[in-house]
């Protein structure tokens, strides 16, 4: 039986209410627990001090037992300093997708391609007009 610390959501419709619960990990969200280790109600400050409650001798007791917490309640975790939540990175996410790379990479060919024709027509204006100065004189 694989066991999962989780939340169990409950409260009145967009007043959300959770109880951090140990399941199986085969039972709904909300239904069936064995037991409540805690409760998070989102909608107090964040630095209020009734948000997160735990039971921490009963969290680790069943962590012991194999029970692995969600990322949301891994984060609840980290903060008491029962468990140590590994830093996340991920450079790709800031990149465009595919297509808007490709209209950016279009793009600056363009615009290399301009610069370029802008500097040959300098270039054959200049030399133009050292002809035109050579046949004045």
């Amino acid at each position: 039986m694989a066991l999962k610390i989780r939340l169990a959501r409950g409260g009145a419709k967009k007043r959300p209410y959770y109880r951090i619960v140990v399941a199986d990990s085969r039972a709904p969200r909300d239904g069936r627990f064995i037991e409540k280790l805690g409760t998070f109600n989102p909608l107090l400050p964040k630095d209020a001090d009734n948000r997160v409650t735990l039971d921490e001798d009963r969290i680790k007791h069943w962590m012991s037992h194999g029970a692995r917490p969600t990322d949301r309640v891994l984060r609840f975790l980290d903060a008491a300093g029962i468990m140590t939540r590994p830093a996340r990175n991920n450079p790709q996410k800031a990149l465009p997708g595919k297509k808007a790379q490709e209209r950016l990479a279009e793009a600056a060919q363009a615009e290399e391609d301009a610069k370029t024709a802008a500097a040959d027509a300098a270039a054959a204006d200049s030399a133009g007009g050292e002809e035109v100065a050579a046949d004045a004189s």
